[in-house]
């Protein structure tokens, strides 16, 4: 193929027809693995995964799905947690790093800061967590467009692709356009489902049903400090409104 395609920096892209875009799986097996049955049928060149890939009740088995996939992978501020090793670890994190041996870590390294492909009828496409300066940053439809304008210096792509809030939307701002495919894991969107995206040519938000009462048997089985939380959330989760609200009164500290 000649030159690297993963060096963004360098402008060397690789151009794709179709790219499946997913965010946020937290840890949700059950969920992604019903996404990546619909992404089978689909047929895209290419899968983003745009970062929280782990961080949640199962671990082990959300990483078992997504090796020797055809993917590429950012780096959230769960994978930068996990890396980290807090020095005052709580129930959660020491729960994580129970969960992730050698290779599991050695893996999850290799993420990347940020993603760029060229997406037909899209043009390069920027895919990052949070926003590109920060993986968090919470961007939304509402995130004001002079905030839009300081994390968009120096960004090169006029599409841009964020997760981190994981509530779907698509906007326009100032000749870029910016979206977010929504949550696997946990979407924020007053409806349970898994919650991604086919980009190429146009943008496809999609939303795929799972069984939760199969869910939560595996979860309440094996996910931990995690497991109430996450059932709580996939069976009755905010509003796309209430997620909104909470993540613009937060924005960005800088």
């Amino acid at each position: 193929m000649g030159a690297d395609p993963r060096d963004p920096e360098r402008g060397l892209t690789r151009r794709f027809a179709r790219v499946a875009a997913l965010a946020d799986v937290h840890g949700n097996a059950p969920a992604l693995e019903a996404v990546l049955a619909e992404v089978e049928v689909e047929e895209p060149d290419v899968i983003v995964f745009c970062g929280d890939l782990t961080w949640g009740p199962l671990p082990e088995e959300t990483l078992d799905l997504v090796r020797g996939l055809d993917a590429r992978f950012v780096r959230g501020n769960a994978e930068r947690t996990l890396l980290e090793a807090p020095a005052e670890p709580t129930e959660r994190t020491r729960f994580q790093a129970e969960r992730h041996d050698r290779d599991a870590l050695e893996f999850i390294r290799g993420f990347e800061e940020a993603v760029v492909v060229e997406v037909d009828g899209l043009g390069p496409t920027r895919f990052c967590h949070g926003s590109p300066r920060s993986d968090e940053e919470l961007v939304t439809p509402e995130t004001p467009v002079e905030r839009v304008r300081e994390f968009l210096e120096g960004v090169g792509e006029r599409a841009v692709v964020t997760a981190h809030t994981h509530v779907s939307y698509e906007r326009i701002v100032e000749g870029t356009r910016l979206l977010n495919p929504g949550s696997v894991g946990l979407p924020y969107e007053g409806r349970p489902g898994a919650y991604w995206a086919l980009l190429g040519p146009g943008i496809e938000h999609r939303r795929t049903e799972y069984d939760l009462d199969k869910a939560e048997r595996r979860i309440r089985a094996d996910g931990g400090p995690f497991a109430d939380l996450t059932m709580e959330l996939i069976r009755t989760p905010p509003s796309r409104d209430e997620a909104i609200e909470h993540a613009e009164m937060r924005g960005f500290s800088g």
